[in-house]
């Protein structure tokens, strides 16, 4: 699972004395621990999905961050947040491009904003950004 990754790469962190690292991991470590124990009340589990959306929603936190720092000029702070979105950015899986989702919106027989909303939620879940499906069917 991502999370053992993440524990692991959050234990090499400490160990190589890397504040900056560590504090991500640690971020995203007590995310996964809220998402369980909000799961365990609905008798659920988290999955790898759940991790790659907690993910998703952490890295875009760490844009809005840096887009602030460099606003007020706080270069330095902006270039931590991108090294840490870099850090746990590697841990997603390689989501569908622009081109991708375009070819497959071709394919399907419903073209309808819903439908294919639908299907790519289903179909592709974590691994599509919705926002880019919008997007693309705005295009057409």
């Amino acid at each position: 699972m991502i999370i053992d990754d993440i524990k692991n790469a959050n234990v090499q962190a400490m160990k190589s004395k890397d504040h900056n690292l560590r504090s991500i991991y640690s971020v995203v470590i007590n995310k996964y621990m809220q998402a369980q124990i909000e799961a365990r009340l609905l008798k659920k589990e988290v999955n790898d999905d759940d991790m790659i959306r907690i993910i998703q929603k952490t890295i875009k936190e760490l844009d809005e961050e840096a887009a602030n720092y460099e606003k007020v000029g706080k270069v330095d702070e902006a270039d931590n947040i991108r090294l840490q979105r870099g850090a746990i950015e590697g841990y997603l899986p390689k989501m569908l491009t622009a081109e991708e989702i375009h070819a497959i919106i071709l394919t399907l027989p419903d073209r309808s904003i819903p439908g294919v909303m639908k299907h790519f939620k289903q179909q592709y879940g974590s691994r599509v950004d919705m926002k880019m499906v919008s997007d693309e069917l705005k295009n057409f």
